[in-house]
């Protein structure tokens, strides 16, 4: 296929983040008396901005959420990330053998995004193309931050694919126009994803061929 810049989101994507920020999501809504099962919560707020996670928290609890539990939620998960965050398997072989550019467009704010490229050894693939959705104040699935980082590093969407993992990212991608690439890790995702109009792959190994790159 023809592409001339490969968009990456960053988690479940680049770094496998999902689980660990999904796991403090539930500790800290059971702590408020929200009991969720894990692999809901892993699944539930992936991709998805900060304020609708915590809408959703909000609806599902007594009263309202802790003035810090943002900046609490913040605290855990970046502690986390220091001894727990590994990249998504494969996808530094893979970028070594990208010839074309490469930049990162996630939901995550700066710091986050900086902190987990830089524990995962990836951070120096991305430099200068480390796009946030909080620098523009527009969320997934709206397509601004893939404009944004398409336009950012001077290419058209139809020039362009986007590497994703989950709905809200996959439908952001899909209508701003660009091609799109999700993974999964089910059947049940696998269909979804399909039916929105992206092409789905299991393991880097396989994005790999799916872009062409030897």
């Amino acid at each position: 296929m023809n592409y001339k810049c490969i968009l990456f989101d960053c988690d479940g994507v680049l770094v496998d983040s999902e689980s660990i920020s999904g796991f403090v999501f539930k500790e800290m809504a059971e702590e408020l008396g929200f009991l969720m099962d894990r692999d809901f919560a892993i699944e539930k707020f992936a991709g998805v901005s900060m304020k609708e996670n915590l809408r959703f928290i909000e609806q599902n609890i007594e009263g309202d959420l802790p003035a810090d539990f943002e900046s609490e939620f913040r605290r855990r998960t970046y502690e986390a990330f220091q001894t727990q965050l590994k990249p998504v398997s494969g996808v530094r072989s893979l970028i070594k053998k990208i010839k074309v550019p490469i930049g990162v467009a996630s939901s995550g704010p700066q710091k986050k995004i900086r902190l987990t490229l830089t524990v995962t050894g990836l951070i120096d693939k991305f430099e200068g193309n480390i796009f946030s959705c909080y620098d523009i104040g527009s969320w997934k699935p709206e397509p601004g931050i893939y404009l944004y980082a398409a336009g950012q590093m001077g290419f058209q969407p139809a020039e362009c694919v986007v590497i994703e993992d989950s709905r809200a990212g996959v439908q952001a991608a899909i209508a701003g126009g660009f091609k799109v690439f999700a993974r999964v890790s089910d059947k049940k995702k696998q269909d979804e994803f399909v039916q929105l109009g992206a092409a789905v792959f299991s393991h880097m190994e396989e994005l790999g061929e799916l872009l062409n790159i030897a």
